[in-house]
């Protein structure tokens, strides 16, 4: 069994143009090589499951685990970036095996997880829409959020009520999102639509768990 995810970049957004000449909006992804460096079985570990490593780590910058991790699994560089994917059955990769941007075709759907861009320390009116205050001089009362407690009863702030706080920076999975194209020589996935994080940041993509079309009887 193979996989049908990698480890990636965002390298941002433009348009194209399909097979129907409708221009469509996309974000281009640097999607693999990916290198096999672990292959967890369930006599093993528990489990089936496949780890992958994504870009290089300059071997100052890697630790002596890291590094023999990597050369256990006889790659030459240790790679920045793991990830593990759980699989149903035994998996056919090997260590050292690489998996390509080619496991992804044209016209399927995908999922992108991504890590959403930080905002730092936001109050209420950016951070969760509330409306405010008059915007009028003197009403002293603008973008504070107000009211958050009922009294005595029941004397205290309900549970998940909007405060402000920290925004952004958090993990988000977009969900069927259609591969407008796959170019193999460039490494290059463009899926249509935004995805989590800024540009330069790492992503996973792997073949859409719910939108995928179902096959004809």
């Amino acid at each position: 069994m193979s996989i049908s995810t990698l480890i990636g970049t965002k390298l941002g957004m433009t348009q194209v143009y399909d097979a129907q000449n409708v221009l469509v909006p996309v974000t281009v992804v640097e999607a693999g090589p990916c290198s096999v460096v672990q292959v967890k079985t369930v006599e093993n570990d528990g489990y089936d499951a496949v780890q992958i490593g994504f870009s290089k780590r300059k071997d100052k910058n890697a630790s002596k685990g890291e590094s023999a991790h990597a050369k256990k699994a006889g790659l030459e560089t240790t790679p920045r970036v793991l990830s593990e994917v759980r699989l149903e059955s035994k998996s056919a990769l090997k260590q050292g095996d690489v998996v390509t941007v080619e496991t992804f075709k044209e016209g399927q759907f995908v999922d992108v997880i991504g890590i959403t861009k930080g905002k730092g320390f936001q109050g209420v009116v950016r951070r969760f829409r509330v409306a405010g205050g008059p915007a009028s001089h003197g009403s002293m009362f603008h973008r504070r959020i107000g009211s958050i407690g009922m009294r005595q009863t029941p004397g205290r702030s309900w549970k998940n009520q909007a405060m402000p706080g920290h925004m952004g920076g958090d993990r988000r999975t977009v969900q069927n999102l259609r591969v407008v194209k796959v170019l193999p020589e460039k490494n290059l996935l463009l899926v249509k639509g935004a995805i989590p994080g800024a540009n330069g940041d790492d992503v996973i993509v792997r073949t859409a768990i719910k939108g995928q079309p179902k096959a004809s009887a």
